[in-house]
């Protein structure tokens, strides 16, 4: 997405060998400037800025992300999962990508607007 769109990205991986392997992959591609990694826990960060958390995980850490994101995250904030699934919620859009010679899926779900809290 940095190389396509010049867009500004953080990674949060907790291996610190992925780490170094991102931050090459991203001076290969000339996008070092425009991104960078953390080598953190994802369920300890704050991710209140992003608008956009893209997931490659598990369905049993997505659902267990899941509180966290729609937590910290705006409303309106989108979050896209490459092949993983968040539980029983129902994701805005699905698409099947090519992958070689078999295909990938992506969800999207959009976090929704808070509920307003009884004062009562």
């Amino acid at each position: 997405a940095a190389k396509q769109f010049g867009i500004r990205a953080v990674g949060i991986e907790i291996d610190p060998k992925l780490i170094a392997e991102a931050e090459a992959n991203a001076l290969a591609a000339g996008v070092a400037e425009l991104v960078r990694f953390r080598n953190e826990d994802m369920f300890r960060i704050d991710v209140s800025e992003a608008n956009i958390v893209t997931l490659y995980l598990s369905d049993k850490l997505n659902v267990l992300l899941r509180p966290k994101l729609l937590r910290e995250l705006r409303p309106g904030s989108r979050i896209v999962s490459h092949d993983f699934r968040m539980g029983d919620w129902k994701p805005e859009q699905t698409v099947r990508v090519p992958w070689g010679k078999m295909y990938r899926t992506v969800y999207l779900w959009i976090v929704p607007p808070r509920k307003p809290r009884n004062l009562t």
